[in-house]
């Protein structure tokens, strides 16, 4: 029998005091943690999920992992891309941008599988030298349920996101920062119908990213991009 591939998950870390419940002397100690829909898309395709804490070193989990989720989270640091906050709505989270930039970097020499989904998108797309749009308010649906279908989404032929999803998709959309200057090795290969990017793939590496929130929809037990992420992370182990 096959042993399920080891995907490592990227989370993010608050204070104590940031948790409901939690008594006073508790505030000012750090907590991981993520939301779990995405370790459970990852073990419903077969994967075996683990959280990667931001203070591992990021190369040394990179070689023990058969592939990385990137996950969604708050804003990317607008100096990362060379450009000035123009919001505060999810202030940036620097020791994660440190982490996660340099998974990229281990994942991008090593050809380790790599799903980025919404952050994750955009950390893929800054890490290849691209730029974001930090606002696009109609894509902020936060005042509906996370698995509400907001728009329509339509793939690219000939590409992965195409062969898992056909031609078009219904999504939900909880992001409000989305992609400009697409970095030069990766081709968009989803778009909404207002044109915002909502797919990106590396052109020779298994990296792939998606803009909405497949955790998230009722469909994530049979969402296909986890059993791509999976599937993937099971050749390049096996390979």
């Amino acid at each position: 029998m096959t042993s399920a591939p080891l995907i490592g998950l990227c989370g993010r870390r608050k204070l104590g005091s940031q948790i409901v419940g939690q008594p006073e002397s508790l505030h000012d100690i750090e907590v991981e943690l993520f939301y779990r829909d995405y370790a459970r898309g990852i073990i419903e395709a077969g994967g075996f999920a683990v959280n990667l804490p931001l203070d591992l070193d990021p190369a040394d989990a990179v070689a023990r992992c058969d592939g990385i989720l990137l996950s969604g989270g708050a804003d990317i640091d607008p100096a990362r891309y060379g450009h000035e906050p123009e919001t505060d709505m999810f202030p940036p989270e620097v020791a994660r941008d440190d982490f996660e930039l340099a998974l990229m970097d281990a994942a991008a020499t090593r050809g380790t599988p790599v799903l980025g989904i919404c952050r994750g998108l955009q950390i893929i797309n800054v890490h290849g030298g691209g730029t974001l749009h930090q606002h696009v308010e109609p894509h902020a649906r936060f005042d509906v349920v996370p698995d509400t279908e907001a728009h329509e989404v339509a793939m690219i032929a000939d590409s992965t996101l195409g062969g898992l999803y056909g031609d078009r998709r219904s999504v939900n959309s909880l992001h409000h920062q989305a992609v400009a200057d697409v970095a030069s090795d990766y081709i968009v290969t989803a778009r909404s119908d207002d044109g915002t990017v909502e797919g990106l793939e590396h052109k020779e590496l298994p990296i792939i990213s998606v803009q909405w929130h497949p955790e998230m929809m009722s469909t994530r037990s049979g969402d296909p991009v986890f059993g791509w992420l999976v599937e993937a992370a099971l050749r390049f182990r096996d390979g």
